[in-house]
């Protein structure tokens, strides 16, 4: 088993003003050459954008994009003409591919929106542009929820993209833990700490920490405390 171990407060940074940032990967700005990526993974940004602001219009080609609300309300506009809302309970999924342009602002004037914002790589270049937004199925606690899938086994709950890659949450009760069998041969799995603490693989991992794991054909996660997970398995 080959593990990486991003702590939170080694993430990249950046306080805009109207955005504040981390990013557990080179993005912008942030450039460190040994964390460029996990896979297929590129990008996992931890934005939070003041009340009434907003990235303006701009482009994007060749990604794959999964928006995931934490709190708050995310306005989306694009030039394949979607105007919507996404709030926590919801998901946003967009194939970049031959090249979309769209803007993200807050909804709200008087509450900050919390975001994540998530890169895939594509399993090929030039896809036609698409964008889907689901409500996920309610969660059920210490039990894996499946919010993101490759194309083929997306349904009205689940989102789907260009890459073999798969999406779960995970809300544990403090003394339970759960399971993660990998899906295909060779894949690895990112697991992001939204809340709480968890120990896995031999680490203790707390609120925003990430690991890396590959060469594993399955993962035990216990929870130290109630705890919020995200679990994405990528091609490596």
């Amino acid at each position: 088993m080959d593990k990486v171990l991003h702590r939170a407060a080694t993430r990249g940074y950046a306080d805009h003003g109207w955005l504040d940032t981390y990013h557990t990967f080179s993005f912008a700005d942030y450039y460190d050459p040994k964390r460029i990526h996990f896979g297929a993974l590129r990008v996992l940004n931890d934005d939070t954008v003041a009340p009434g602001e907003g990235f303006g219009t701009h482009p994007h080609a060749n990604m794959e994009i999964v928006s995931i609300p934490l709190s708050g309300a995310l306005r989306h506009r694009d030039s394949m003409g979607y105007v919507q809302e996404l709030r926590p309970g919801g998901i946003q999924v967009m194939s970049a591919g031959t090249g979309i342009t769209h803007s993200e602002f807050n909804a709200s004037d008087t509450e900050p929106v919390k975001f994540l914002q998530i890169w895939v790589l594509p399993d090929a270049r030039g896809h036609r542009p698409r964008y889907d937004q689901l409500t996920l199925a309610p969660a059920v606690r210490n039990e894996l929820r499946l919010i993101v899938a490759p194309e083929g086994f997306g349904n009205e709950h689940v989102g789907w993209i260009h890459q073999r890659a798969w999406f779960h949450t995970l809300d544990l009760d403090a003394g339970r833990g759960a399971d993660y069998r990998l899906r295909l041969f060779g894949d690895g799995v990112y697991l992001f700490v939204l809340e709480g603490c968890v120990e896995t693989a031999g680490e203790t991992l707390s609120r925003r920490d990430g690991l890396g794991i590959c060469g594993a054909g399955e993962l035990r996660i216990d929870a130290a405390a109630d705890a919020s997970v995200l679990l994405i398995e990528v091609p490596m």
